[in-house]
């Protein structure tokens, strides 16, 4: 292996006339592109693709994905959006983000280029899983929230015998939500509405 010295080393660069190989832990580690896509071709640091795209980061760019500096120019380690040519990333951060999004959902983080990104990033080695299933962070009902209804009544004063988290279907104990923003609630009786009354502003509204 031409990056840890050890037997064993299977993958060889598929440059005409370079006989360098590698095991595949090492690929990374030492630089090496390894192109997870047919017809599946690996190659050594000295004969890796490098992104055509002509693009150099504004003095203190940060990576979109970590918030961390990047360097000053393309690298192995520092790869551009070639469609916005803005968005800046690091290698090991947009792999994870193709991790937990596949190929179905990978997107430019800041353009949400897709056709053009992801191809970019096969041709440059990044491993993009053919995922028939959401992405990850939407498998652990990280966004249940956003569909939870506003359930207690906001009023200075609660007077409801079953306090402030319950209510009634109907009647002066049913909770009325704030017509406009929704993220607020009252008893009727707790704020004087009649039983009649279907819609409510909150003081913020």
């Amino acid at each position: 292996c031409r990056i840890c010295g050890q037997s064993g080393a299977t993958i060889t660069c598929c440059e005409t006339d370079c006989d360098l190989s590698f095991h595949l832990p090492c690929a990374k580690q030492g630089g090496c592109v390894t192109r997870f896509l047919r017809p599946y071709r690996s190659f050594c640091p000295a004969h890796r693709p490098e992104q055509a795209v002509e693009a150099t980061p504004e003095p203190g760019t940060e990576c979109l994905i970590c918030m961390e500096p990047v360097e000053d120019r393309k690298t192995f380690n520092t790869m551009v959006c070639p469609a916005c040519k803005t968005t800046w990333f690091h290698r090991d951060c947009i792999q994870g983000q193709a991790l937990h999004a596949g190929l179905s959902s990978l997107q430019c983080p800041l353009c949400r280029n897709s056709n053009t990104f992801v191809m970019d990033l096969f041709t440059m080695g990044i491993q993009i899983p053919f995922r028939l299933v959401p992405p990850s962070w939407e498998g652990i009902n990280a966004f249940a929230e956003l569909g939870e209804r506003h359930r207690h009544c906001d009023a200075s004063e609660c007077l409801f015998p079953g306090g402030r988290e319950e209510a009634e279907e109907e009647g002066p104990w049913e909770l009325l939500l704030c017509s406009s923003c929704a993220a607020e609630g009252t008893h009727r009786c707790c704020s004087g509405l009649r039983d009649s009354t279907t819609s409510w502003e909150c003081d913020g509204c």
